[in-house]
Order: structure tokens, then C-alpha cells, then sequence
């Protein structure tokens, strides 16, 4: 199957290709589809034709599952990639999982990676081993997008993830208590920006399992809206059952039923996703 992503200025051959561009999904509240974002932008991306990286950054690893990577598969993924100090530019193709999806790849959440943020602790340069082991990967050009898939909290996996990316992608669950999460999240990626990362941009905020038959959901999205403007996506996920069956069969939604509304929501989500990195890519 290959998706036609509408609108997509990559797509047109008079237009330069992008360079590899590193996104992180991540929010600091957890359960506002976090990582069912991330698993399913990058398979509709990779399905329209990009080769797409996903790093699963989370110690429990649910996008790994989500991908049909069982847990005695994962000797050697996430978790080497901080802690080895390994360079080579075909380290994220040695060690990436081949998916179902073609041209869509996986580091998994590997065994070791719990106690990853103790080990981290102790490098003189903790916060950027993400970035300097992915530099010769985006050098060498092999992907076009490489995604973060963040655990939720503020620690040293997120820390690193917000450092080695070039825009953060924010999941917004369409409920009260997360207007005031994503708050602190913006709090963290200025400081991010301040300290670690000058270059780190937000690329949007996504509004997530969208309930139309409840006032709170429009209240909600009205309400983001009118605070961040262009910044919210046009696209709204619906809260969706097939969404939350598919992980179960490790598989995406665009895999395991194309025409739900979740997984037609989330092939509009990349085309707006794919366009607005081109743009800000080709911004002076």
C-alpha cells in the first residue's frame, strides 16, 4: 500500500529533497496518545515514501510493541545507541527493526534502556549522547525523518531526545488538565532552547482523541486555538476504538484498518506535518 499525502511540497520533483530532520513527539503528562501519534505519523510517512526512523525513547517501550517488536527481540537498540558511544553510519540500519511498513524502521526500547538515565548520569556530556551518535546517521542521509517517541516525564531520555532534535511535535489530549501539562511542557523546551539546543523550534501542537459529542473537547481545542494560533494543527485526531485495538496486534492503524477515521485522521496530520517541515526547513 502507498498513501498519496495531499499537498505535499516534498513531492514535487522541482523541489529540493530535505535533509534529515529529527523529531521528538513528546509531552511531559503521559495518556494524550503520545506515542500512537508517533507510530502513526511515521507510517503514513513512510507509506507516502520517506525512509523514517522511530527511536522509541520510553523504557516501556509501547511503540515497539505497537510495531509488532516483541520483547525478547530487543537485544540491542535504544539503549546501546546512548550508552556505546557507537558512530558508525550504518548503525541505525544494523540495528533498526524493519517493519511491516516498508521504508519505515524502528529502534526498539531495548531491556536496558530502565536504567539507562542512572548510567547516563556520570558522562560529562550526558544530555547530548543522543546527538553526537546520530550526527554520522544524518549525515549519510538515509533517513528523511528520524522520531523521537519520548517517555512522559522530564528526565535524562527527554532531556536528550529535545537536545538532538530539530522541532518537537506536542501531543494535546482534548481534556482540562492538559491545557495546564502542555504549559510546563513549553516551559521546558524554552529552557531546552536557552541551555542545550538554540535551534530547537516547535513544530505544533496536535489536538488528540477528540470527542465531538463532548463540549469539553471543543471548549478545549477553541481554547488552544486562540492561545497558540498556527501553531495547532488544522488535523484533529478523533478518539478512535480502532486507535487503541491496533497496538494490541502490533501493528499501526494505518495497518490494521486504513479507513477508520483514526487512521484517515492521522494520513492528514502527516501531510501537514511534512509540509510544514518543508517550510521551516527552507526558511533563511
Amino acid at each position: 500500500m502507498r498513501l498519496f499525502l495531499p499537498d505535499l511540497p516534498a513531492h514535487n520533483p522541482s523541489l529540493p529533497p530535505l535533509a534529515t530532520i529529527v523529531v521528538a513527539v513528546a509531552n511531559q503528562k503521559g495518556g494524550v496518545g503520545k506515542t500512537t501519534t508517533a507510530v502513526n505519523v511515521a507510517t503514513a510517512l513512510a507509506l507516502a515514501g520517506d525512509k523514517v526512523l522511530l527511536i522509541d525513547m520510553d523504557p516501556q517501550g509501547n511503540a515497539s510493541t505497537g510495531l509488532g517488536i516483541g520483547r525478547g527481540d530487543r537485544k540491542s537498540g535504544t539503549y546501546r545507541l546512548l550508552t556505546d558511544g557507537e558512530t558508525d553510519t550504518k548503525f541505525g540500519a544494523e540495528i533498526g527493526h524493519e517493519t511491516e511498513c516498508p521504508n519505515l524502521s524502528i529502534l526498539a526500547a531495548d531491556p536496558g534502556l530502565a536504567g539507562a538515565e542512572v548510567e547516563l548520569v556520570i558522562h560529562p556530556r550526558r544530555e547530548f549522547r543522543l546527538r553526537d551518535n546520530l550526527e554520522n546517521i544524518r549525515r549519510a542521509g538515509i533517513y528523511t525523518f528520524i522520531i523521537l517517541d519520548c517517555p512522559p516525564s522530564l528526565g535524562l531520555l527527554t532531556l536528550n531526545a529535545l537536545v538532538a532534535a530539530d522541532s518537537i511535535l506536542v501531543p494535546l489530549q482534548c481534556e482540562f488538565f492538559a491545557l495546564e501539562g502542555i504549559s510546563h511542557m513549553l516551559r521546558t523546551i524554552e529552557m531546552v532552547r536557552v541551555k542545550l539546543n538554540p535551534t530547537l523550534r516547535l513544530q505544533g501542537i496536535v489536538l488528540t482523541m477528540f470527542d465531538k459529542r463532548n463540549n469539553l473537547s471543543e471548549m478545549v481545542a477553541a481554547d488552544a486555538r486562540s492561545f497558540f494560533g498556527a501553531k495547532v494543527y488544522e488535523t484533529v485526531i478523533p478518539r478512535n476504538i480502532r486507535l487503541s485495538e491496533a497496538p494490541s496486534h502490533g501493528k499501526s492503524a494505518l495497518s490494521y484498518d486504513p479507513r477508520s477515521a483514526g487512521s484517515m485522521a492521522y494520513v492528514k496530520l502527516a501531510s501537514e506535518f511534512r509540509a510544514r517541515e518543508y517550510l521551516l526547513s527552507a526558511a533563511p
